[in-house]
Formats: C-alpha cells, sequence, structure tokens
C-alpha cells in the first residue's frame, strides 16, 4: 500500500532545468523523513537533499547546494526537488524515499531510509 512514484526526468543540456516529482500514497508524507537520492552508472548511492520531519532540517549535498531545491506540497503529498544549472555530473537515476523514524544522521543517508520509488532518469549532455 506505501507507494513513491518519481516522474519529471528526461534528458537535458548542461545548464539546464528539470523539475523532479515524487507522489506519495498509503502514508502522510509530511509525518515522515524524506529525500531525493541518485545513483550514477558504477557508483554508490547518495543523498541529493533530504528534509528531516521533526524539525524541518534540510539537507542539501555540498555538489547540489545553491543549484537545488526541495519542496513539498502537503495538500498533494508530494515532494519535488527542482534542478538548476545541471551539470553533465548530475547524470543519474534519481530516487524519492522516506522513512517514518531515522536514528542521528541517518536521515539524509540511504540505509536510513524505509520506502523507495523506483526512480527517474536524468541525464545532462549536450
Amino acid at each position: 500500500q506505501v507507494q513513491l512514484v518519481e516522474s519529471g526526468g528526461g534528458l537535458v543540456q548542461p545548464g539546464g532545468f528539470l523539475r523532479l516529482s515524487c507522489v506519495a500514497s498509503g502514508f502522510t508524507l509530511n509525518w515522515y523523513n524524506i529525500g531525493w537520492f541518485r545513483q550514477a552508472p558504477g557508483k554508490d548511492r547518495e543523498a541529493v537533499s533530504c528534509i528531516k520531519s521533526s524539525d524541518g532540517r534540510i539537507y542539501y549535498a555540498d555538489s547540489v547546494k545553491d543549484r537545488f531545491l526541495i519542496s513539498k506540497d502537503n495538500a498533494k503529498n508530494t515532494l519535488y526537488l527542482q534542478m538548476d544549472r545541471l551539470k553533465p555530473e548530475d547524470t543519474a537515476v534519481y530516487y524519492c524515499a522516506a522513512a517514518e523514524q531515522s536514528i542521528g544522521s541517518s536521515w539524509y543517508h540511504d540505509y536510513g531510509m524505509e520506502y523507495w520509488g523506483k526512480g527517474t532518469l536524468v541525464t545532462v549532455s549536450s
């Protein structure tokens, strides 16, 4: 019954922009630690941006700081990731993830997440 569905990926040129969406069903997204992760070919999955539910703290990876913006619409139970000034190294499958509880700093690590979407592919290339 718990489901996360990402959308919005695609092919974009360097310097371009995309907005990813993640629609949650089966639970109230606002009450969970939520975030975006990505995995490029041959690399480990890494956190991109996450929101801690208890206090609203937001994490951004240094590589996306000042370029990406995470947000959510509680009424629509939807999480967003606005990605601007995209770089080729941003190319990856992007995943939406959530967890009801996270210990310590796990709220912005993949091992701290309980539910995962199937991912949406972002390709940044000229």
